[in-house]
């Protein structure tokens, strides 16, 4: 929380520079207000935010059997969608059963992680209006082709984050969870995972991919800011690989197979993201080209 309204301050303070220094032309119609009566604005935005992921929240703790029984559970056994799409593909790798038990050693363990599992699920629905408060804040400050450009930010930001989120929960969970409930080192090892402890690796995986596949929007907007161009990102293609490999690292847990799960598709994405940097820039080397024959036309 400190780190967004540190992000919102910043914000705010950058938001009157912005309005009194750009053209009324290209700017929004929204008027200039002091810099207090911009981090009132974005209180409210935070509280609405805040109000929604409240609400969802409570609604998915009433859910508790659906939560837990499908959502949470459903990767430990056998019948879960993915197993199943494995063996009809295969034909051979059929999973009959995921050798370890789910205990709780803790009190109030199961009480915290039906408000952790609910406030997780919370943002993961509201989340797209959560980041259409957020955008709504910043929108304003920015100029009028920047808005044109980043108007379906709401849309592509939401569709990577649930692709990432499906994409984590359907593939990576199940088989990191397959791979370590079949590894031992001993026979008479048994696995008996602690509830807090099984729960923090699903939710560790689902959200790091959902936020690992925000790569291509995080390339378009610094790119935007020519920050990053598509031959600083090819130039620098290996040593992405490299920092690729130290996140799915610190994001799964310690086994190779979950670690190319999450690196496979993230590397995918860093190509995908140097596309989207090279559509950018040439699509700004149009726009001043344009800019100076207008320019020069006037002349």
């Amino acid at each position: 929380m400190q780190t967004v309204l540190g992000f919102g301050i910043q914000i705010a303070a950058l938001k009157p520079f912005l309005n009194t220094t750009a053209s009324t032309q290209t700017m929004s119609s929204e008027k200039d207000m002091p810099f207090l009566d911009h981090l009132e604005e974005l209180r409210w935005h935070i509280i609405r935010a805040l109000v929604g992921l409240l609400v969802v929240t409570v609604v998915a703790f009433t859910q508790a059997d659906f939560l837990f029984g499908t959502v949470i559970f459903g990767p430990s056994r056998p019948d879960f969608i993915t197993y199943q799409w494995i063996c009809e593909l295969s034909q051979v790798l059929c999973i009959d059963k995921l050798p370890f038990t789910i205990q709780n050693r803790v009190p109030s363990g199961q009480f915290t992680m039906h408000i952790l599992v609910s406030v997780v699920a919370g943002f993961i629905i509201a989340f797209p209006y959560i980041f259409w408060e957020i955008w709504r804040f910043i929108t304003p400050a920015l100029y009028g082709h920047e808005q044109k450009v980043a108007a379906g930010a709401t849309f592509f930001v939401t569709l990577l984050f649930m692709l990432g989120i499906s994409f984590g929960y359907f593939a990576v969970v199940p088989l990191t969870l397959n791979f370590l409930s079949n590894y031992q080192v001993h026979p008479d090892v048994v696995n008996e995972y602690d509830l807090g402890s099984y729960v923090s690796t699903i939710t560790l995986l689902v959200m790091g991919c959902g936020l690992m596949f925000q790569l291509p929007m995080v390339a378009f907007f610094l790119s935007r800011l020519g920050i990053v161009t598509p031959s600083m990102m090819r130039s620098y293609r290996r040593h992405a690989i490299v920092v690729i490999l130290i996140v799915a690292a610190i994001i799964t847990p310690p086994d190779v197979v979950s670690q190319i799960l999450v690196g496979t598709p993230l590397l995918l994405l860093y190509e995908i993201s140097i596309y989207v940097s090279a559509v950018v820039h040439a699509k700004k080397k149009r726009e001043l080209e344009k800019r100076e024959e207008n320019n020069f036309l006037q002349v």
